[in-house]
């Protein structure tokens, strides 16, 4: 007969063996659970990138071209960090404002819990403040993006445009005067004089439609490339040159965003709230109204390249009228 404290240790054992196997099938429920929840948005990243290389083998077959054609200003828009071995091709009008923010971050070393919107946006977007690849020499750029985790974020073309017109046409400052509005307020706005300051334009009362925006950019004579917040993605970022190892959307920028940080091993940060979008997908009709259907085609013509490589779906209703 088991004397009793050997049954006692036996019966323990058995306590302590059966913990454990709950607490496994627990923490693999909990395992099963994260898959679940994240494995649409891992699907989602995968249909995205063979999107991309699709349309980027088709591109690929009437153009030869390669990194090493890019010039320094080709990458302008690409910003790398060292220490965490990370490149990121920031599009304005594109939450770009919040990853600039991040990338000065980790730039400077600041703590895991710092506000990120303590840090001024103006800094943000300093050129100074932030590593660009335009600014080193090209072996040692190739090098960064065949080894760094590489990623940007991408919207709807014509919503983008949208916004850009909203916030930097409509709302200008002296220097969008003085590169833009002049030029559109007197090439294209049937004005009776010629606007010469921002005060004389404000003091009458005028400003650019956004009808006359497309104007200015389908005009043959319209200085190329475009401003940065108006320039087709494809140019800015290169995608089809550069692997980016993640895509995101501004239309699923919260799920996009956890993803990618958790890819970064960055999860502690916390990035802060995007600006509510004032551009709703569904108000592009309202937007266009005024513009000629031929027109908006000569536009999208300019921005097609974005719509195929990132997946929009052609705006057939603002295009066949």
């Amino acid at each position: 007969m088991m004397a009793p404290w050997k049954r006692f240790s036996v019966l323990l054992g058995l306590l302590v063996i059966l913990y454990f196997i709950m607490l496994s099938f627990d923490q693999m429920h909990m395992l099963q659970k994260m898959i679940a929840e994240t494995e649409p948005i891992h699907q989602l990243q995968k249909l995205r990138q063979k999107q991309l290389r699709e349309m980027c083998d088709t591109i690929k077959k009437d153009s030869i071209y390669s990194i090493d054609d890019l010039s320094d200003e080709d990458l302008a828009n690409i910003i790398y960090d060292d220490k965490h071995q990370i490149i990121y091709c920031y599009v304005p009008k594109v939450a770009c404002t919040n990853w600039k923010r991040l990338m000065y971050a980790l730039r400077y070393g600041l703590p895991l819990d710092q506000d990120l919107m303590l840090i001024n946006g103006h800094d943000a977007h300093n050129f100074k403040a932030l590593r660009f690849l335009k600014n080193i020499n090209k072996t040692e750029a190739k090098t960064k993006l065949k080894h760094y985790k590489k990623f940007l974020f991408v919207r709807d073309p014509f919503v983008r445009l949208v916004s850009a017109f909203r916030d930097k046409i409509q709302k200008y400052g002296v220097s969008f005067f003085e590169s833009y509005i002049f030029l559109i307020l007197n090439r294209y706005g049937n004005l009776p004089y010629t606007v010469e300051t921002k005060e004389q334009a404000i003091a009458s009362g005028v400003s650019p439609t956004f009808h006359n925006f497309v104007q200015y950019l389908i005009d043959p004579k319209t200085t190329k490339p475009f401003d940065e917040h108006w320039r087709p993605i494809y140019q800015l970022c290169h995608p089809c040159l550069i692997q980016y190892d993640f895509i995101g959307h501004q239309e699923t920028l919260q799920e996009d965003t956890k993803q990618l940080l958790k890819i970064l091993e960055l999860e502690k940060r916390k990035l802060p709230p995007a600006n509510p979008n004032m551009t709703a997908q569904n108000s592009m009709f309202d937007w266009f109204k005024p513009v000629p259907i031929e027109e908006r085609r000569k536009l999208y013509q300019l921005y097609e390249m974005d719509f195929n490589l990132f997946g929009y779906s052609k705006p057939v209703e603002l295009l066949d009228g």
